[in-house]
């Protein structure tokens, strides 16, 4: 299956990142991180830090998709950052060099972090569709490591939030045609024995792309191990339900707010969400 989401590779307007920050060089292309500050941000700070990943289907996307998330969350006091990662369309790449960016991504930022204010222990991961495959991979795959990257580093997140993730790549599963030769190691369901981190799912339950019972699965399989995972429901939504358009802005909001008390719980944010209804 390669149909990507009418709702993917968004190219948002009116918010602007604080910095952008290049994290790695590969075959001439130059790959940004886009750093949104919160208001009273100082490099002494030791901040929690959240890094997005866009959606597209490994093969389009825009970092832009994330930016109101990454304002809201910075104005709420996190660091919060929009990655770039090659895609096929752009770079002529597949879904593995995806997750290399992805690790590569979070790797640079931990090594970073005192740079930036941000606690290096506290930096957690994000993403939409196949953006939060690469957010789970980074949390859950021994495999697809650059080459040029200082593997002793690591690029496991803290917590996980992943908006419709394509997180299980097995058999009859969005993706496997491109996959199916690695797909038992690039698969994040098929990889949970390593002490997965808090991971919140949110899903509409009309996505076409990644059935309801994969969440489902993918939630015992985190309960099973001990692992938190809170899995969330919007009756009648498709893929891309949550992202930031005019028809779309309800349920932006309603994710945002989920998001924002999942890691106010696990006191990375305090107080109660600032998002209007």
């Amino acid at each position: 299956m390669t149909h990507v989401s009418s709702s993917e590779g968004l190219n948002i307007q009116g918010f602007d990142a604080s910095h952008t920050a290049v994290y790695k060089v590969v075959d001439g292309h130059s790959l940004k991180l886009h750093v949104f500050l919160p208001p009273d941000h100082a490099s002494t700070d030791q901040r929690t830090a959240i890094l997005f990943f866009f959606g597209g289907g490994w093969m389009i996307g825009n970092p832009s998709q994330f930016f109101p998330h990454c304002a809201y969350l910075a104005s709420r006091g996190m660091v919060a950052v929009s990655a770039e990662y090659r895609v096929q369309k752009q770079h002529g790449t597949s879904p593995q060099e995806c997750v290399k960016d992805g690790k590569s991504a979070m790797r640079w930022l931990r090594a970073h972090a005192a740079e930036w204010g941000i606690d290096p222990d506290k930096i957690l991961a994000g993403g939409g569709s196949a953006g939060g495959h690469v957010a789970a991979a980074t949390a859950t795959l021994e495999d697809f490591n650059e080459s040029e990257d200082d593997c002793s580093i690591s690029c496991k997140p803290a917590a996980l939030v992943l908006f419709n993730p394509v997180f299980n790549n097995g058999p009859e599963s969005y993706g496997y045609d491109r996959v199916k030769d690695y797909w038992q190691s690039f698969s994040p369901a098929h990889n949970l024995s390593t002490e997965p981190p808090p991971t919140l799912v949110l899903f509409g339950t009309q996505d076409v792309h990644v059935p309801v019972t994969m969440a489902e699965d993918y939630k015992q399989q985190m309960e099973a191990l001990g692992r938190r995972c809170d899995l969330h429901f919007y009756e009648g939504q498709p893929h891309g339900f949550f992202n930031y358009t005019e028809a779309q802005m309800p349920y932006y909001r309603a994710t945002v707010r989920v998001m924002d008390r999942f890691l106010a719980s696990l006191n990375y944010l305090d107080g109660e969400p600032t998002i209007e209804d």
